[in-house]
């Protein structure tokens, strides 16, 4: 069977099975500060197994998309070394929600691996938890006792996380020795004998304390190894020898021009495995919205990316190579997982970038590397010149490992991580603020803040030190969440301080006033901020909202904000992104941002548990960001006509109470902050009228020196042309030689280098008045394929020979026609090529004419 069969049989089984089939959930966690990654196929019914939330169905299976690279799940270092682990897997699994329990989870699987995908059953082992008899005795209906085995919490005690559900599990394992004797080495990580299935009994909860307390329903919850089972069902010795593999890595062959073999011991082999692996970790969390950054999980994926780029480097490649696999990788599993294709250009340049930009470091870092462990007296390279490798050649501390362990060098990292804290106390001290730092105090108040719906307040002074003064009420927004301070006054009768920072300790609000505060400590006071300047800033805050939630839907879902700023003057937001905006993106940003404006939408807040946030997908919250039990929510919402929100998001900042109130948004800059990080920088109310009459008065000031400038150029034109002419002019007079006769009339007939017809009859009027008498001039010039003529005749001859005549006569020379005064005529042609017989043959016209 191909893998796609595999995958679809598991499926249409537990469909017969009257299970749902429902669609992986995103590898990317969103709302769950426990989870790096989904690290398995419960993740996304974690709420059901806590009994906070529910579903429409009891039974469900799918395939799973999961990364395990961190915490409690962490099999990096073993990709590649062996051919059973990956950073990215696939687990097939089903689910009863207080439904079935053992006795059905036992006899499907049963029933799956040796009925339907016809398993032999005497290579198959379980595994049961050490308390747990129940599933020891259904097994026996299946398996004798010498192929059963106990285990304790490590093996057969299944926990997603350092908290959450758990419970007991009896795991399946499949003998691949030659005389199926390898009962030894279940559980013993060995591939010859290798687990396929686990089978969760999740009947606790692990609570931070780790006790376990009683979930108030009992479920089941499965998890099969997609890669694993392909390498049993299509008899591969590894996973890595499986179609789920293959393909990228027979591209690798092709690509380095080596053969790839299924021996653990081989370099080149090794390498191709990693690679084939990371690459499809990173797509897929690509795909889902994780961009390689040097935080969070963002590290995670830079991290195995680097690991990936290394190995590239052991198969010979001097350039970025992992991003041509994914081409590959969507070819083969795009139509199960369609984001792949649907992101398609987003995973290649994200790789790509970071490919380029890594080996732009690894080639400067091991150049130093190399010079520094040359001149080690032992075998550890100290943490100062590690530090060095980081601070100023952009080596990062895990590379340096990663390189060191090569060449069977240690690191010294405490030493390293002295360095780095000192280089932060080095710029702590450096950092120079024109606001006043609070140093750490030793107090015990808490201040409501009212600033969301106050400007000013009556506020009782509790304690005072210096130019620092905490009360007990505020409207004083403390900078947070990228939204600067406000700052204002606080008076009471004539006594009149200006307050011109605020900072937190604990849940006590520090004022710092322009001087030391001289009354007492039970003295009240109005405070009041610079209303105009808070509105300011909340036209600014909310537009952010609006236009973070415009870019995640035209950019993509990766969108994540790396950063912010939100003044009076303007808002700086800082977003994940490998490309620059094209100026198209930035109009259609500007105007939906505008409509969403222009359609009064009503901004509203309310707080929640962080529980009830995490369920909602459509709230953004960030990984990394610290939330405490309960939330602020600010929602935008659509109109009647249109159904949702305009963003949701959790936050701690003032806002405008409808978008209406914002005025107008207008994007001023756009730029590159570092790799896969743009800014975004935009005006809002009255710095966006600033923004644009400043830009008006540019404009008109740009207009006014266009035209002087079109009025110097039309100046020099005309000097330019009188000089042309006088020029001319001086050429006929002098060239006696072109004149020719015919009786006693003076002809001449010449071919000029001018560029309009103005000079062309100047000239012609000027051999005229030059004769005075008996003369006629037939003067030319070409332009492009056509020829322009005029012709001038003294006035003792138009009557005799009116130039309208002589001009038609020579243009019907040259195809065409013309004609004017008898004295001046002009006249055109379109056979450039007989001009010149022409000149030569007009005084012959001139004979003629009768």
């Amino acid at each position: 069977m191909t893998s796609r069969e595999i995958r679809q049989s598991f499926l249409d089984f537990f469909k017969s099975k009257e299970h749902r089939i429902v669609p992986s959930a995103s590898v990317v966690t969103h709302g769950d500060p426990t989870l790096m990654f989904i690290n398995a196929g419960m993740n996304q019914f974690k709420d059901v197994f806590l009994g906070t939330g529910k579903r429409d169905y009891v039974r469900a299976a799918d395939t799973q998309k999961c990364i395990r690279v961190s915490g409690k799940h962490n099999d990096l270092e073993e990709v590649g070394v062996d051919t059973y682990h990956h950073t990215f897997f696939e687990m097939l699994g089903n689910w009863s929600f207080g439904d079935y329990y053992k006795r059905e989870a036992i006899d499907w699987a049963w029933e799956l691996l040796t009925k339907v995908w016809k398993l032999d059953p005497t290579r198959l082992h379980a595994t049961c938890y050490k308390t747990d008899h129940e599933s020891y005795k259904m097994w026996l209906d299946y398996l004798p006792e010498e192929r059963i085995q106990y285990f304790d919490d490590k093996d057969n005690f299944w926990e997603m996380g350092e908290t959450g559900p758990c419970g007991p599990c009896s795991e399946i394992h499949y003998d691949k020795t030659p005389n199926k004797d390898g009962g030894h080495l279940v559980n013993a990580d060995s591939p010859d004998v290798i687990e396929i299935w686990n089978l969760v009994f999740i009947q606790y909860n692990r609570k931070a304390d780790g006790s376990l307390e009683d979930l108030a329903m009992k479920h089941v919850d499965t998890g099969m190894g997609f890669e694993r089972i392909c390498a049993i069902m299509q008899d591969k010795p590894s996973n890595y020898d499986t179609d789920v593999f293959m393909p990228l890595i027979n591209e690798l062959a092709k690509l380095s021009g080596k053969s790839y073999k299924s021996d653990l011991d081989d370099p080149d082999s090794i390498a191709m495995r990693v690679i084939a692996d990371h690459v499809r970790t990173l797509s897929f969390a690509i795909a889902d919205g994780a961009i390689p950054s040097n935080e969070g999980r963002g590290y995670v994926l830079r991290r195995i990316l680097r690991r990936a780029c290394r190995f590239t480097g052991n198969l010979g490649f001097k350039k970025a190579i992992m991003y041509s696999l994914v081409e590959k990788l969507i070819e083969n599993m795009s139509d199960v997982f369609p984001e792949l294709l649907e992101n398609k250009e987003l995973i290649i340049n994200t790789i790509k970038s970071e490919e380029e930009a890594f080996i732009t470091t690894l080639d400067r870092g091991l150049t130093k590397f190399e010079e520094l462990t040359s001149k080690m007296l032992g075998n550890t390279l100290i943490g100062s010149e590690a530090f060095l490798l980081y601070d100023t050649f952009g080596f990062p501390i895990d590379l340096t490992q990663m390189i060191a362990k090569e060449r069977n060098i240690e690191v010294d990292i405490d030493g390293f991580n002295k360095s780095m804290e000192e280089q932060r106390s080095r710029a702590r001290a450096a950092r120079k603020s024109t606001v006043q730092e609070v140093e750490t105090l030793d107090v015990d108040f808490t201040t409501e803040f009212t600033g969301y719906s106050n400007t000013k307040t009556e506020a009782k002074v509790l304690w005072s030190k210096g130019n620092k003064v905490i009360l007990d009420k505020t409207p004083f927004y403390v900078e947070g969440g990228g939204q600067i301070s406000d700052i204002g006054i606080m008076q009471k009768d004539n006594i009149k301080y200006e307050v011109i920072d605020v900072q937190k300790i604990g849940e006590a609000i520090i004022h710092i006033l322009d001087r030391d505060f001289e009354g007492n400590d039970s003295y009240t006071f109005e405070l009041k901020i610079q209303k105009n300047r808070r509105m300011d800033i909340t036209r600014n805050h909310t537009s952010t909202h609006i236009m973070h939630a415009i870019l995640y839907k035209i950019l993509g879902s990766h969108i994540k904000q790396a950063g912010s700023l939100v003044t009076e003057d303007y808002l700086r937001f800082d977003f994940n992104h490998y490309e620059k905006i094209s100026n198209e993106q930035i109009v259609k940003i500007e105007t939906l941002v505008n409509k969403k404006i222009l359609e009064n939408l009503q901004v509203s807040d309310v707080t929640l548990s962080i529980e009830e946030a995490q369920k909602n997908p459509n709230i953004k919250m960030f990984f990394g960001d610290k939330y405490g039990d309960t939330v602020r929510l600010v929602s935008i919402e659509e109109n009647i006509s249109e159904t949702g929100y305009a963003s949701q998001e959790l936050c701690g900042g003032c806002h405008v109470s409808n978008t209406s109130e914002i005025g107008l948004f207008k994007i001023t800059a756009e730029s590159s902050v570092a790799a896969g990080v743009r800014r975004i920088e935009a005006v809002t109310g009255s710095g966006a009228v600033q923004y644009v009459n400043k830009l008006q008065s540019t404009i008109e000031q740009k207009e006014d020196e266009i035209n002087a400038q079109k009025s110097n150029a039309r100046k020099l034109e005309k000097e330019i042309d009188t000089l042309k002419k006088k020029l001319l002019e001086s050429e006929m007079q002098s060239n006696d030689d072109d004149i020719k006769k015919v009786g006693d009339i003076s002809v001449v007939a010449r071919i000029i280098d001018a560029d309009n017809m103005d000079i062309l009859r100047d000239t012609a009027i000027s051999l005229r008045d030059n004769f005075g008498k008996n003369g006629i001039a037939l003067i030319a010039m070409t332009d492009g394929d056509k020829v322009q003529l005029a012709c001038s005749v003294t006035d003792d001859l138009v009557k005799s020979y009116p130039a309208g005549k002589l001009v038609g006569l020579a243009a019907k020379e040259l195809g065409g026609g013309g004609g004017g005064k008898p004295h001046l005529a002009t006249a055109g042609g379109r056979q450039p090529e007989k001009l010149e017989a022409l000149i030569e043959g007009f005084v012959n016209i001139v004979a003629n004419y009768s």
